[in-house]
Protein backbone atom coordinates (compact mmCIF):
# COMPACT_ATOMS: atom_id res chain seq x y z
CA UNK A 1 0.00 0.00 0.00
CA UNK A 2 1.17 3.16 -1.09
CA UNK A 3 -0.43 6.68 0.82
CA UNK A 4 -0.63 9.80 -1.61
CA UNK A 5 2.74 11.22 -2.03
CA UNK A 6 5.21 8.26 -0.81
CA UNK A 7 7.40 6.89 -3.11
CA UNK A 8 8.06 3.35 -1.26
CA UNK A 9 4.82 1.59 0.05
CA UNK A 10 3.58 2.25 3.39
CA UNK A 11 2.32 -0.62 4.46
CA UNK A 12 2.49 -4.38 3.63
CA UNK A 13 0.22 -6.98 4.34
CA UNK A 14 1.19 -10.84 4.68
CA UNK A 15 -1.62 -13.61 3.46
CA UNK A 16 -2.42 -16.76 2.63
CA UNK A 17 -3.87 -16.23 -0.28
CA UNK A 18 -2.49 -17.61 -3.33
CA UNK A 19 -1.70 -15.82 -7.27
CA UNK A 20 -4.64 -13.86 -6.48
CA UNK A 21 -6.14 -11.99 -9.69
CA UNK A 22 -8.59 -9.30 -8.28
CA UNK A 23 -8.75 -7.39 -5.11
CA UNK A 24 -11.36 -4.02 -3.89
CA UNK A 25 -11.30 -2.08 -1.07
CA UNK A 26 -13.92 -0.48 0.72
CA UNK A 27 -14.63 2.91 1.91
CA UNK A 28 -13.35 1.23 5.38
CA UNK A 29 -10.21 0.54 4.39
CA UNK A 30 -11.05 -3.61 4.30
CA UNK A 31 -9.46 -5.54 1.53
CA UNK A 32 -11.33 -8.22 -0.48
CA UNK A 33 -8.68 -10.67 -2.31
CA UNK A 34 -9.46 -13.26 -4.90
CA UNK A 35 -7.80 -16.89 -3.28
CA UNK A 36 -9.88 -18.61 -5.49
CA UNK A 37 -7.84 -20.84 -7.74
CA UNK A 38 -5.97 -22.88 -5.38
CA UNK A 39 -8.14 -22.21 -2.00
CA UNK A 40 -11.72 -21.81 -3.65
CA UNK A 41 -12.72 -18.82 -1.28
CA UNK A 42 -12.27 -14.81 -1.62
CA UNK A 43 -10.75 -13.48 1.75
CA UNK A 44 -11.28 -9.94 3.47
CA UNK A 45 -8.79 -8.08 5.51
CA UNK A 46 -10.31 -6.36 8.42
CA UNK A 47 -8.49 -3.21 8.27
CA UNK A 48 -9.83 -2.60 12.04
CA UNK A 49 -8.71 -6.12 13.44
CA UNK A 50 -5.38 -6.85 11.13
CA UNK A 51 -6.91 -10.30 10.33
CA UNK A 52 -7.76 -12.32 7.26
CA UNK A 53 -11.30 -14.03 7.17
CA UNK A 54 -12.74 -15.96 4.29
CA UNK A 55 -16.21 -14.25 3.29
CA UNK A 56 -17.23 -15.95 0.09
CA UNK A 57 -16.40 -19.67 -1.30
CA UNK A 58 -15.82 -20.08 -5.03
CA UNK A 59 -15.02 -22.28 -7.59
CA UNK A 60 -12.39 -20.89 -9.23
CA UNK A 61 -10.11 -17.33 -9.77
CA UNK A 62 -12.05 -13.99 -9.19
CA UNK A 63 -10.91 -12.08 -11.93
CA UNK A 64 -13.01 -9.36 -10.56
CA UNK A 65 -14.31 -8.50 -7.58
CA UNK A 66 -16.83 -5.31 -6.18
CA UNK A 67 -18.86 -4.62 -3.43
CA UNK A 68 -22.15 -2.32 -4.10
CA UNK A 69 -24.07 0.06 -2.17
CA UNK A 70 -25.85 -2.41 -0.52
CA UNK A 71 -22.84 -4.40 0.77
CA UNK A 72 -22.93 -7.08 -2.10
CA UNK A 73 -19.68 -8.85 -2.87
CA UNK A 74 -19.51 -10.33 -6.70
CA UNK A 75 -17.26 -12.36 -8.33
CA UNK A 76 -16.74 -12.72 -11.73
CA UNK A 77 -15.33 -16.82 -12.88
CA UNK A 78 -13.46 -16.05 -16.03
CA UNK A 79 -13.39 -19.98 -16.24
CA UNK A 80 -17.02 -20.77 -15.74
CA UNK A 81 -18.03 -18.08 -17.48
CA UNK A 82 -20.37 -16.49 -14.84
CA UNK A 83 -20.49 -13.48 -12.11
CA UNK A 84 -21.96 -14.56 -8.51
CA UNK A 85 -22.38 -12.69 -6.09
CA UNK A 86 -23.49 -12.72 -1.85
CA UNK A 87 -24.73 -10.62 0.46
CA UNK A 88 -22.00 -9.58 3.24
CA UNK A 89 -24.81 -8.69 5.54
CA UNK A 90 -25.88 -12.18 6.34
CA UNK A 91 -24.72 -13.96 9.52
CA UNK A 92 -23.56 -17.03 7.92
CA UNK A 93 -22.28 -17.53 4.41
CA UNK A 94 -24.91 -18.52 2.38
CA UNK A 95 -25.06 -20.27 -1.10
CA UNK A 96 -23.86 -17.37 -3.78
CA UNK A 97 -26.21 -16.42 -6.22
CA UNK A 98 -26.05 -16.00 -10.45
CA UNK A 99 -25.41 -11.88 -11.03
CA UNK A 100 -24.90 -12.74 -14.49
CA UNK A 101 -24.30 -15.76 -17.04
CA UNK A 102 -25.43 -19.29 -18.09
CA UNK A 103 -22.22 -20.53 -16.82
CA UNK A 104 -22.06 -21.78 -20.34
CA UNK A 105 -19.60 -20.32 -22.85
CA UNK A 106 -21.04 -18.35 -25.39
CA UNK A 107 -22.36 -14.68 -26.96
CA UNK A 108 -25.93 -14.66 -26.64
CA UNK A 109 -27.42 -11.79 -24.41
CA UNK A 110 -28.05 -13.82 -21.21
CA UNK A 111 -24.31 -15.89 -21.60
CA UNK A 112 -20.86 -14.70 -20.56
CA UNK A 113 -17.12 -15.77 -22.85
CA UNK A 114 -14.67 -14.91 -19.85
CA UNK A 115 -15.80 -12.66 -17.89
CA UNK A 116 -13.16 -10.46 -16.22
CA UNK A 117 -13.69 -6.75 -14.44
CA UNK A 118 -17.00 -5.54 -13.35
CA UNK A 119 -18.32 -2.43 -12.17
CA UNK A 120 -21.60 -2.25 -10.16
CA UNK A 121 -23.03 1.79 -10.16
CA UNK A 122 -25.68 3.18 -7.92
CA UNK A 123 -28.75 1.75 -9.48
CA UNK A 124 -27.00 -1.82 -9.04
CA UNK A 125 -26.59 -1.76 -12.98
CA UNK A 126 -24.05 -4.84 -13.49
CA UNK A 127 -21.55 -3.73 -16.02
CA UNK A 128 -18.64 -6.74 -16.99
CA UNK A 129 -15.90 -7.02 -19.29
CA UNK A 130 -16.81 -9.84 -21.29
CA UNK A 131 -13.31 -10.41 -22.49
CA UNK A 132 -13.57 -13.58 -24.57
CA UNK A 133 -16.86 -12.11 -26.89
CA UNK A 134 -14.57 -8.81 -26.89
CA UNK A 135 -17.34 -6.70 -25.92
CA UNK A 136 -18.90 -4.85 -22.39
CA UNK A 137 -21.96 -6.21 -20.96
CA UNK A 138 -24.88 -4.32 -19.25
CA UNK A 139 -27.17 -6.32 -16.45
CA UNK A 140 -29.68 -4.82 -14.93
CA UNK A 141 -30.80 -5.86 -11.89
CA UNK A 142 -33.13 -8.54 -11.97
CA UNK A 143 -32.50 -9.02 -15.52
CA UNK A 144 -30.98 -12.43 -17.26
CA UNK A 145 -30.42 -10.48 -20.67
CA UNK A 146 -27.63 -7.87 -20.96
CA UNK A 147 -26.95 -4.85 -23.48
CA UNK A 148 -23.55 -4.51 -25.12
CA UNK A 149 -22.79 -1.18 -24.46
CA UNK A 150 -19.17 -1.13 -26.28
CA UNK A 151 -17.46 -3.40 -29.00
CA UNK A 152 -18.50 -6.55 -30.81
CA UNK A 153 -22.50 -6.85 -31.15
CA UNK A 154 -23.45 -3.38 -30.12
CA UNK A 155 -26.48 -1.98 -31.54
CA UNK A 156 -25.01 1.29 -31.61
CA UNK A 157 -21.66 2.43 -32.87
CA UNK A 158 -19.14 2.21 -30.13
CA UNK A 159 -15.77 1.42 -30.15
CA UNK A 160 -13.79 -2.41 -31.76
CA UNK A 161 -12.51 -4.38 -28.50
CA UNK A 162 -9.73 -6.78 -28.49
CA UNK A 163 -10.13 -8.77 -24.93
CA UNK A 164 -11.20 -6.45 -22.69
CA UNK A 165 -10.23 -6.88 -18.91
CA UNK A 166 -10.99 -4.13 -16.90
CA UNK A 167 -13.89 -1.61 -16.54
CA UNK A 168 -15.02 1.67 -14.72
CA UNK A 169 -17.61 4.31 -14.79
CA UNK A 170 -16.81 7.76 -13.65
CA UNK A 171 -19.14 10.07 -12.48
CA UNK A 172 -21.24 10.67 -15.41
CA UNK A 173 -21.89 7.03 -16.41
CA UNK A 174 -19.05 7.47 -18.84
CA UNK A 175 -17.30 3.77 -19.17
CA UNK A 176 -13.29 3.71 -19.26
CA UNK A 177 -12.03 0.44 -20.72
CA UNK A 178 -8.63 -1.68 -20.75
CA UNK A 179 -8.44 -2.81 -23.79
CA UNK A 180 -6.02 -5.44 -23.07
CA UNK A 181 -5.67 -7.11 -26.47
CA UNK A 182 -5.13 -3.45 -28.47
CA UNK A 183 -2.75 -2.53 -25.37
CA UNK A 184 -4.55 0.66 -24.40
CA UNK A 185 -7.13 2.15 -22.03
CA UNK A 186 -9.96 3.40 -23.88
CA UNK A 187 -12.66 6.12 -22.65
CA UNK A 188 -16.09 7.51 -23.56
CA UNK A 189 -17.56 11.12 -23.31
CA UNK A 190 -20.74 12.65 -25.15
CA UNK A 191 -18.74 12.58 -28.67
CA UNK A 192 -17.74 8.77 -28.26
CA UNK A 193 -15.13 6.70 -27.19
CA UNK A 194 -11.30 7.20 -27.56
CA UNK A 195 -8.08 6.03 -27.08
CA UNK A 196 -6.66 7.72 -23.55
CA UNK A 197 -3.45 5.82 -22.74
CA UNK A 198 -1.33 3.67 -24.54
CA UNK A 199 -2.10 5.01 -27.87
CA UNK A 200 0.91 4.43 -29.87
CA UNK A 201 1.00 0.52 -30.06
CA UNK A 202 2.36 -2.11 -27.95
CA UNK A 203 5.48 -1.82 -26.68
CA UNK A 204 7.54 -0.74 -23.57
CA UNK A 205 8.34 3.09 -23.93
CA UNK A 206 6.42 5.25 -21.18
CA UNK A 207 3.95 6.28 -24.32
CA UNK A 208 3.09 2.55 -24.35
CA UNK A 209 1.52 -0.86 -22.66
CA UNK A 210 2.32 -3.99 -22.97
CA UNK A 211 -1.20 -6.42 -22.59
CA UNK A 212 -2.41 -4.22 -19.70
CA UNK A 213 -4.98 -5.80 -17.03
CA UNK A 214 -6.57 -3.53 -15.22
CA UNK A 215 -6.82 0.38 -13.95
CA UNK A 216 -8.11 2.85 -11.64
CA UNK A 217 -8.33 7.08 -11.53
CA UNK A 218 -7.04 8.46 -8.62
CA UNK A 219 -9.27 11.92 -7.33
CA UNK A 220 -7.28 13.79 -9.44
CA UNK A 221 -8.28 11.94 -12.22
CA UNK A 222 -4.59 10.47 -12.85
CA UNK A 223 -4.83 7.04 -14.33
CA UNK A 224 -2.99 3.87 -12.93
CA UNK A 225 -2.01 1.16 -15.34
CA UNK A 226 -1.14 -2.63 -14.28
CA UNK A 227 0.86 -2.85 -17.54
CA UNK A 228 1.10 -7.20 -17.19
CA UNK A 229 4.00 -8.12 -19.71
CA UNK A 230 6.20 -4.82 -18.84
CA UNK A 231 5.88 -6.15 -15.31
CA UNK A 232 5.05 -2.75 -13.87
CA UNK A 233 2.76 -0.01 -12.54
CA UNK A 234 2.34 3.24 -15.08
CA UNK A 235 1.06 6.73 -13.65
CA UNK A 236 -0.68 8.64 -16.20
CA UNK A 237 -1.25 12.23 -15.20
CA UNK A 238 -4.19 13.91 -16.06
CA UNK A 239 -3.28 17.01 -18.23
CA UNK A 240 -5.46 19.84 -17.22
CA UNK A 241 -5.30 21.55 -20.62
CA UNK A 242 -5.16 18.67 -22.08
CA UNK A 243 -7.13 20.27 -25.57
CA UNK A 244 -6.64 23.57 -27.18
CA UNK A 245 -7.91 23.39 -30.37
CA UNK A 246 -5.39 25.63 -32.94
CA UNK A 247 -8.10 25.09 -35.86
CA UNK A 248 -12.15 26.09 -35.61
CA UNK A 249 -14.52 23.39 -35.57
CA UNK A 250 -18.07 25.39 -35.81
CA UNK A 251 -21.51 23.67 -34.97
CA UNK A 252 -23.98 24.57 -37.29
CA UNK A 253 -28.26 24.11 -37.51
CA UNK A 254 -29.47 21.67 -40.54
CA UNK A 255 -30.62 24.51 -42.35
CA UNK A 256 -27.16 26.21 -42.41
CA UNK A 257 -26.06 28.28 -45.49
CA UNK A 258 -23.48 30.28 -47.02
CA UNK A 259 -23.53 33.35 -49.85
CA UNK A 260 -23.06 31.46 -52.94
CA UNK A 261 -21.08 34.11 -54.00
CA UNK A 262 -17.49 34.25 -52.73
CA UNK A 263 -15.41 37.17 -51.90
CA UNK A 264 -11.54 37.17 -53.51
CA UNK A 265 -9.30 37.88 -51.03
CA UNK A 266 -6.35 36.62 -52.44
CA UNK A 267 -5.19 36.55 -56.20
CA UNK A 268 -2.16 34.69 -58.08
CA UNK A 269 -0.29 38.06 -57.54
CA UNK A 270 -0.06 36.82 -53.64
CA UNK A 271 -0.52 33.24 -53.23
CA UNK A 272 0.90 32.04 -57.02
CA UNK A 273 0.00 29.34 -58.97
CA UNK A 274 -1.82 26.12 -58.40
CA UNK A 275 -2.54 27.00 -54.36
CA UNK A 276 -3.18 24.30 -52.96
CA UNK A 277 -2.81 25.55 -49.04
CA UNK A 278 -4.97 27.59 -46.15
CA UNK A 279 -4.95 27.35 -42.91
CA UNK A 280 -7.53 29.60 -40.36
CA UNK A 281 -6.67 28.87 -36.82
CA UNK A 282 -8.96 29.96 -33.76
CA UNK A 283 -7.76 33.68 -33.89
CA UNK A 284 -9.11 34.16 -37.34
CA UNK A 285 -5.76 34.08 -38.45
CA UNK A 286 -5.13 32.99 -42.36
CA UNK A 287 -2.20 30.97 -43.67
CA UNK A 288 -1.15 30.53 -46.86
CA UNK A 289 1.94 29.09 -48.81
CA UNK A 290 2.70 30.20 -51.92
CA UNK A 291 4.50 27.42 -54.07
CA UNK A 292 6.40 29.49 -56.50
CA UNK A 293 8.61 31.41 -54.13
CA UNK A 294 8.95 29.50 -50.76
CA UNK A 295 6.93 32.02 -48.55
CA UNK A 296 3.85 31.82 -46.08
CA UNK A 297 1.54 34.51 -46.14
CA UNK A 298 -0.41 35.64 -43.20
CA UNK A 299 -3.39 37.67 -42.30
CA UNK A 300 -4.64 38.74 -39.08
CA UNK A 301 -8.48 39.10 -38.74
CA UNK A 302 -9.93 42.27 -40.45
CA UNK A 303 -6.62 43.04 -42.26
CA UNK A 304 -7.05 43.38 -45.89
CA UNK A 305 -3.29 42.72 -46.98
CA UNK A 306 -0.69 39.77 -45.60
CA UNK A 307 0.37 41.49 -42.02
CA UNK A 308 3.17 38.88 -42.53
CA UNK A 309 5.38 37.34 -44.96
CA UNK A 310 7.85 34.26 -44.08
CA UNK A 311 10.55 32.72 -46.10
CA UNK A 312 11.68 29.86 -46.15
CA UNK A 313 13.79 27.09 -48.00
CA UNK A 314 11.00 24.99 -48.22
CA UNK A 315 10.32 23.79 -51.99
CA UNK A 316 6.93 23.31 -53.48
CA UNK A 317 4.91 22.48 -50.25
CA UNK A 318 1.01 21.07 -50.43
CA UNK A 319 0.13 20.94 -46.94
CA UNK A 320 0.67 23.05 -43.47
CA UNK A 321 -0.22 23.12 -40.37
CA UNK A 322 -0.64 25.33 -37.57
CA UNK A 323 -0.34 24.34 -33.72
CA UNK A 324 -2.29 26.49 -30.89
CA UNK A 325 0.95 27.97 -30.07
CA UNK A 326 1.25 29.21 -33.71
CA UNK A 327 3.98 27.13 -34.54
CA UNK A 328 3.57 26.22 -38.57
CA UNK A 329 4.30 22.88 -39.90
CA UNK A 330 4.99 22.66 -43.48
CA UNK A 331 5.45 20.02 -45.86
CA UNK A 332 8.75 20.06 -48.13
CA UNK A 333 8.71 16.74 -48.68
CA UNK A 334 8.86 16.19 -52.73
CA UNK A 335 12.48 17.77 -53.33
CA UNK A 336 13.69 17.17 -49.60
CA UNK A 337 11.67 14.69 -48.10
CA UNK A 338 11.22 16.22 -44.39
CA UNK A 339 8.52 18.18 -42.78
CA UNK A 340 9.88 21.16 -41.49
CA UNK A 341 8.50 23.53 -38.46
CA UNK A 342 8.99 27.23 -38.32
CA UNK A 343 8.66 27.98 -34.48
CA UNK A 344 6.97 30.83 -33.60
CA UNK A 345 9.11 31.75 -30.66
CA UNK A 346 12.72 31.54 -32.32
CA UNK A 347 11.41 32.18 -36.07
CA UNK A 348 13.23 29.60 -36.87
CA UNK A 349 12.66 26.02 -39.35
CA UNK A 350 13.60 22.80 -38.47
CA UNK A 351 12.90 19.48 -39.57
CA UNK A 352 10.67 18.08 -37.71
CA UNK A 353 9.90 14.75 -39.98
CA UNK A 354 11.66 12.73 -42.84
CA UNK A 355 9.41 11.36 -45.14
CA UNK A 356 9.81 9.71 -48.23
CA UNK A 357 7.77 11.78 -50.38
CA UNK A 358 5.77 14.81 -50.72
CA UNK A 359 2.67 15.61 -47.85
CA UNK A 360 -0.65 15.79 -49.49
CA UNK A 361 -1.54 16.35 -45.95
CA UNK A 362 -0.53 17.34 -42.34
CA UNK A 363 -2.00 17.28 -38.88
CA UNK A 364 -0.97 17.02 -35.40
CA UNK A 365 -3.41 15.55 -33.01
CA UNK A 366 -4.02 16.43 -29.31
CA UNK A 367 -1.38 14.12 -28.06
CA UNK A 368 1.28 16.18 -30.15
CA UNK A 369 1.78 13.58 -32.79
CA UNK A 370 2.52 14.44 -36.20
CA UNK A 371 0.79 13.18 -39.29
CA UNK A 372 1.88 12.90 -43.27
CA UNK A 373 -0.28 11.44 -45.99
CA UNK A 374 1.79 10.49 -48.51
CA UNK A 375 0.02 10.56 -51.47
CA UNK A 376 2.88 8.76 -54.07
CA UNK A 377 3.61 6.44 -51.23
CA UNK A 378 0.03 5.48 -50.63
CA UNK A 379 0.25 5.48 -47.06
CA UNK A 380 -0.62 7.92 -43.83
CA UNK A 381 2.77 8.12 -41.63
CA UNK A 382 2.83 9.90 -38.75
CA UNK A 383 5.72 10.37 -35.37
CA UNK A 384 5.38 11.34 -31.97
CA UNK A 385 6.44 14.79 -31.14
CA UNK A 386 7.18 14.53 -27.45
CA UNK A 387 10.16 12.55 -28.35
CA UNK A 388 13.65 13.87 -27.50
CA UNK A 389 14.92 12.15 -30.83
CA UNK A 390 13.36 11.42 -34.39
CA UNK A 391 12.52 8.17 -34.44
CA UNK A 392 11.46 6.84 -37.27
CA UNK A 393 8.03 6.69 -39.02
CA UNK A 394 4.77 4.36 -37.76
CA UNK A 395 2.67 4.02 -40.14
CA UNK A 396 -0.71 5.25 -39.07
CA UNK A 397 -2.76 4.14 -42.10
CA UNK A 398 -2.12 2.14 -45.51
CA UNK A 399 -0.33 -0.82 -46.80
CA UNK A 400 2.67 -0.66 -49.14
CA UNK A 401 0.92 -1.02 -52.06
CA UNK A 402 -1.85 0.93 -53.84
CA UNK A 403 -5.43 -0.22 -54.11
CA UNK A 404 -8.52 0.19 -52.54
CA UNK A 405 -9.43 -2.70 -50.30
CA UNK A 406 -10.73 -1.16 -46.74
CA UNK A 407 -6.48 -2.01 -45.58
CA UNK A 408 -5.11 0.08 -48.85
CA UNK A 409 -5.46 3.91 -49.58
CA UNK A 410 -5.06 5.56 -53.34
CA UNK A 411 -3.20 8.46 -53.15
CA UNK A 412 -4.24 10.06 -49.66
CA UNK A 413 -4.41 13.52 -49.67
CA UNK A 414 -6.09 15.85 -46.62
CA UNK A 415 -6.32 14.12 -43.46
CA UNK A 416 -8.41 14.44 -40.27
CA UNK A 417 -7.57 13.33 -36.47
CA UNK A 418 -10.46 14.10 -33.84
CA UNK A 419 -10.00 13.88 -30.20
CA UNK A 420 -10.81 10.26 -29.97
CA UNK A 421 -7.45 9.48 -32.29
CA UNK A 422 -10.10 8.50 -34.87
CA UNK A 423 -7.86 9.19 -38.08
CA UNK A 424 -10.33 10.38 -40.93
CA UNK A 425 -8.33 10.31 -44.87
CA UNK A 426 -9.25 11.75 -48.26
CA UNK A 427 -8.49 8.62 -50.32
CA UNK A 428 -8.44 10.84 -53.49
CA UNK A 429 -8.02 8.30 -56.50
CA UNK A 430 -10.74 5.50 -54.52
CA UNK A 431 -13.24 8.51 -54.77
CA UNK A 432 -13.94 8.15 -50.72
CA UNK A 433 -13.01 9.01 -46.87
CA UNK A 434 -11.41 6.86 -45.12
CA UNK A 435 -12.06 6.19 -40.92
CA UNK A 436 -9.46 4.88 -39.65
CA UNK A 437 -9.67 3.83 -35.48
CA UNK A 438 -6.90 3.62 -32.88
CA UNK A 439 -4.92 0.29 -33.81
CA UNK A 440 -7.13 -0.90 -36.31
CA UNK A 441 -5.61 -1.21 -39.90
CA UNK A 442 -8.76 -1.81 -41.89
CA UNK A 443 -10.39 1.57 -42.53
CA UNK A 444 -14.29 1.96 -42.88
CA UNK A 445 -15.87 4.14 -45.97
CA UNK A 446 -17.72 7.08 -44.40
CA UNK A 447 -18.39 8.96 -47.38
CA UNK A 448 -18.22 8.12 -51.51
CA UNK A 449 -17.36 4.85 -53.37
CA UNK A 450 -18.50 1.71 -51.51
CA UNK A 451 -19.55 3.22 -48.61
CA UNK A 452 -21.95 0.78 -46.44
CA UNK A 453 -24.66 3.37 -46.59
CA UNK A 454 -25.64 6.25 -48.97
CA UNK A 455 -23.91 9.36 -48.36
CA UNK A 456 -22.70 11.01 -51.71
CA UNK A 457 -20.45 10.38 -55.12
CA UNK A 458 -17.40 12.01 -54.46
CA UNK A 459 -14.47 12.69 -57.35
CA UNK A 460 -11.14 12.83 -56.31
CA UNK A 461 -11.41 14.15 -52.78
CA UNK A 462 -8.64 16.15 -51.12
CA UNK A 463 -9.44 18.04 -48.64
CA UNK A 464 -11.57 17.30 -44.85
CA UNK A 465 -13.14 19.16 -41.42
CA UNK A 466 -15.10 17.64 -39.29
CA UNK A 467 -17.43 20.08 -37.43
CA UNK A 468 -18.10 20.01 -33.12
CA UNK A 469 -20.78 17.38 -33.74
CA UNK A 470 -18.55 15.05 -36.21
CA UNK A 471 -20.37 16.18 -39.44
CA UNK A 472 -18.08 15.86 -42.03
CA UNK A 473 -17.01 18.60 -44.93
CA UNK A 474 -15.16 17.23 -47.90
CA UNK A 475 -12.99 20.04 -50.37
CA UNK A 476 -14.76 17.55 -53.37
CA UNK A 477 -12.35 18.82 -56.31
CA UNK A 478 -13.15 17.28 -59.48
CA UNK A 479 -16.74 18.01 -59.36
CA UNK A 480 -15.22 21.55 -58.45
CA UNK A 481 -17.50 22.15 -54.77
CA UNK A 482 -16.95 22.20 -50.77
CA UNK A 483 -19.93 19.49 -49.41
CA UNK A 484 -20.79 18.91 -46.31
CA UNK A 485 -23.05 16.90 -43.78
CA UNK A 486 -25.60 16.38 -40.88
CA UNK A 487 -28.29 14.95 -39.35
CA UNK A 488 -30.17 14.71 -42.86
CA UNK A 489 -27.07 13.60 -44.91
CA UNK A 490 -24.77 15.37 -47.69
CA UNK A 491 -25.00 18.43 -49.66
CA UNK A 492 -23.26 20.67 -51.69
CA UNK A 493 -22.53 23.90 -49.84
CA UNK A 494 -20.13 25.92 -52.39
CA UNK A 495 -19.31 25.87 -55.81
CA UNK A 496 -22.68 24.08 -56.80
CA UNK A 497 -22.39 25.77 -60.22
CA UNK A 498 -20.70 23.89 -62.10
CA UNK A 499 -17.06 24.35 -62.84
CA UNK A 500 -15.75 28.23 -63.71
CA UNK A 501 -14.63 31.27 -62.62
CA UNK A 502 -16.87 33.08 -61.09
CA UNK A 503 -17.84 34.04 -58.19
CA UNK A 504 -20.24 31.29 -57.44
CA UNK A 505 -17.78 28.85 -59.13
CA UNK A 506 -14.97 26.64 -58.10
CA UNK A 507 -12.03 25.29 -60.17
CA UNK A 508 -10.40 22.28 -58.68
CA UNK A 509 -10.41 23.32 -55.36
CA UNK A 510 -7.96 21.70 -52.70
CA UNK A 511 -8.21 22.74 -49.32
CA UNK A 512 -10.66 24.45 -47.54
CA UNK A 513 -10.99 26.38 -43.62
CA UNK A 514 -13.58 27.73 -41.27
CA UNK A 515 -12.93 30.71 -39.02
CA UNK A 516 -14.46 30.70 -36.01
CA UNK A 517 -17.78 32.75 -37.64
CA UNK A 518 -18.68 29.25 -39.76
CA UNK A 519 -17.28 31.52 -42.93
CA UNK A 520 -15.86 28.93 -45.90
CA UNK A 521 -12.22 29.92 -46.88
CA UNK A 522 -11.27 28.17 -50.11
CA UNK A 523 -7.90 27.13 -51.81
CA UNK A 524 -9.42 27.66 -55.34
CA UNK A 525 -6.73 26.43 -57.07
CA UNK A 526 -6.88 26.67 -61.11
CA UNK A 527 -8.20 29.72 -60.64
CA UNK A 528 -5.06 30.39 -58.17
CA UNK A 529 -6.88 32.85 -55.57
CA UNK A 530 -8.38 32.55 -51.99
CA UNK A 531 -12.37 32.73 -52.29
CA UNK A 532 -13.99 33.36 -48.52
CA UNK A 533 -17.65 32.49 -48.59
CA UNK A 534 -19.64 34.12 -45.73
CA UNK A 535 -21.77 32.18 -43.37
CA UNK A 536 -25.85 33.10 -43.72
CA UNK A 537 -26.52 33.53 -39.48
CA UNK A 538 -30.27 33.86 -40.59
CA UNK A 539 -30.05 30.15 -42.07
CA UNK A 540 -30.49 28.66 -38.52
CA UNK A 541 -33.15 30.87 -37.63
CA UNK A 542 -32.63 33.86 -34.74
CA UNK A 543 -29.73 32.04 -33.30
CA UNK A 544 -26.22 32.01 -34.70
CA UNK A 545 -25.43 27.94 -33.84
CA UNK A 546 -21.63 28.47 -33.73
CA UNK A 547 -19.77 27.13 -31.03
Amino acid sequence: MWEEESVNPTNIIHGSFTDPTSLFVTSNGDIYVDDGEENGQVQKWNAETNTFVTVMNVDSSCFGLFVDINDTLYCSMRSHHQVVKKSLNEPVMTPNCIAAGTGIFGSASNQLGGPCGIFVDVNLDLYVADSHNNRVQLFQPGESSSITVAGSGSLNPTITLSRPTGIVLDAGKYIFIVDYGHDRIVGSDRTGFRCLVGCYGMGSKSNQLDHPSSFSFDHSGNIFVTDYWNHRIQKFFLMKDSFALSFNQPKFCSTASWKSNGITIANRSIVGKNLTIIFVNTNNTIYVANQENSTIFIWYEGSVDPIKIIHGNFTEPTSLFVTSNDDIYIDDGDKNDRVQKWSAETNTFVTMMNVNSRCGGLFVDINNTLYCSMPDDHQVVKRSLNESVMNSNHVAAGEVMKGSASNQLNGPRGIFVDVNLDLYVADSYNHRVQLFQPGISDGITVAGSKSLYKTIELDYPTEIILDAEKYLFIADQNNHRIVGSDVNGFRCLVGCYEVGSQSNQLNFPSGFSFDRYGNIFVADQSNHRIQKFQYYEESCGRFRMIE
